[in-house]
């Protein structure tokens, strides 16, 4: 995808968020050249998940770009970890968010590109080329989106107000204490599983009010937080602090940000 995204020249976020959008163009070429190969080599990680030689070759190019643009901000990975994470500037990749979607041929997956700078998420790119979608945004600067051969749309959370007639995505039902899950899906209106990256993106487009993940790691959760914050939502973790340090993001519009919080902890 083109990276001719609106940005604010003269700011120094724009120039990250130029490079990441770079980034991100790299990466799609890696993950669409290797999506739906018959050769694609798949292996599994020490905590049962797969993991392909997209993810990899994707994250070391990701890597090496950084290394080139960028040598003294630290980079933390999902595939190759951190390089120093004492530094309070650091890149976190999340090669392919979607990797079991990748590996049977379904299109839900993208790129994860973030920098955070004293460990607040300033910079963050989404990329999902399969889908024909990208979406992008650093501090100040709104979040937006574009579809393959259209223009950006700038992003915005929507206004619903009332709890009971709210639209719920999550993933499943894997890491949830079952009477919080229970409870969120008997309060809210339309319940689905769009999954992973692709439920906070809809939050910020306002198609969908609430996304809530339990578990998820740093690389999951970076670059998303600034699109849907730019966009007017509110991202936390369960207790309503820091995702990051918590692992864990309940992603909503303002308005129904502290109800849904309640009705976690209820």
């Amino acid at each position: 995808m083109s990276t001719q995204e609106p940005r604010q020249p003269g700011s120094e976020l724009s120039k990250e968020l130029e490079l990441a959008l770079g980034m991100a163009d790299a990466a799609d070429a890696i993950t669409m050249s290797r999506f739906g190969s018959s050769s694609l080599e798949v292996q599994t990680k020490p905590d049962h998940t797969p993991v392909t030689d997209a993810d990899t070759s994707t994250e070391q190019a990701l890597r090496l770009m950084l290394g080139q643009e960028r040598p003294g901000d630290a980079v933390l990975g999902e595939e190759y970890g951190s390089t120093d994470p004492s530094n309070p500037r650091q890149w976190i990749l999340d090669p392919i968010d979607g990797t079991k979607n990748y590996l049977r041929g379904v299109p839900v997956w993208a790129s994860l590109i973030g920098l955070s700078v004293d460990g607040i998420p300033v910079v963050g790119v989404v990329s999902a080329p399969a889908l024909g979608r990208r979406w992008w945004a650093a501090l100040g600067l709104g979040a937006w989106s574009r579809t393959l051969g259209g223009e950006p749309q700038q992003l915005h959370a929507s206004a619903v107000v009332d709890l009971s007639q709210a639209s719920l995505s999550y993933s499943d039902a894997i890491g949830w204490h079952e009477p919080r899950l229970n409870a969120l899906l008997a309060g809210t209106a339309r319940q689905r599983a769009y999954g992973d990256f692709w439920s906070h993106m809809l939050v910020a487009e306002g198609a969908v009010d609430i996304a809530a993940e339990p578990e998820l790691g740093t690389w999951d959760m970076a670059a998303l937080i600034p699109i849907i914050r730019e966009a007017g939502g509110v991202a936390t973790a369960f207790d309503g602090g820091d995702p990051l340090a918590a692992g864990s993001l309940v992603a909503t519009n303002a308005l129904l940000h502290a109800q849904v919080l309640e009705l976690l902890h209820s």
